[in-house]
Parts: C-alpha cells; structure tokens; sequence
C-alpha cells in the first residue's frame, strides 16, 4: 500500500496492454507520450471518514512517421479522505483532475508504466521513449 497525502493507493492493475510495430525503418524517430484519466469514479464501500475510488487511465507512447504504438490502459484503487473525495468528485464533474491527485498520481502512473513500455520497446526492437542512465568513463590526464 503506498500513500499520498490525504490518500492510500490500495491497488494498481494494467486492463490494456498494446503493442504494435508497423514498420521495420527507423529514420527520423521522435517519440511523443500522453496520460489521460478516463474516469474518477466512487465506490459504494465506504470505511469509517475514507471513501474508495477508482480511477481509469489510458497512457499512450506514439513513435513517428507511424513507426509504433504502445497503449497501456490500467485502474488505481484508492482509498480518500470523504471530505477530499466529495471535492475531487466535484472538480471531475468538469473533467477537472483536483490539484492533490496530479503529481502523485501521474508520477504512480509512470513509475509502473514506463517499466512495462519498456519490456515491450525491448521485445518489439523500438528505442526507449525516454533517455536511460549510462556510465561515462573519462580519463584522467597528467
């Protein structure tokens, strides 16, 4: 269980995993990803002041000139303060994400995220869509 503030993450499921490679050339490659919440829904379990919510997202990694797609669709189970829900709940009603879900959501979202579209960039021989940690070893001169 990992927690936020004012929140608990209960739990964390990919519904849609899509990978697809249309062309074997790889030119000019440029890299463009996309989180979109679908849905911030609550549960009708409701624990002493907490109330459950799930919330829909789609994460989309799209490689130019039609290179490749990768689609990762999941749920997050969470477990919210009820005065903070009934004002995310709110702001949803507008399509708007409340300012306390963002950072630690999207960031929750990407950690686990970037690790699967990474095992599927592997398997499908794509680039990563982000820069990976390398070693530089400089000599020293005397």
């Amino acid at each position: 269980m990992f927690y936020f503030n004012l929140m608990k993450l209960i739990n964390f499921v990919f519904t849609k995993i899509s990978a697809e490679r249309f062309s074997p050339e790889m030119k000019q490659v440029k890299i463009n990803t996309s989180i979109n919440i679908d849905s911030i829904e609550e549960n009708s379990d409701k624990k002493n002041l907490e109330t459950m919510m799930t919330l829909s997202f789609n994460y989309t990694i799209n490689y130019s000139e039609n290179l490749a797609t990768i689609n990762l669709s999941g749920k997050i189970l969470l477990l919210v303060e009820s005065k903070k829900a009934k004002e995310i709940l709110k702001k949803w009603k507008n399509k708007e994400l409340d300012e306390t879900l963002q950072e630690p959501i999207f960031n929750f979202i990407l950690s686990k995220s970037n690790i699967k579209a990474l095992q599927l960039e592997d398997e499908l021989k794509l680039p990563p869509h982000f820069k990976l940690p390398s070693v530089k070893i400089s000599e020293n001169k005397q």
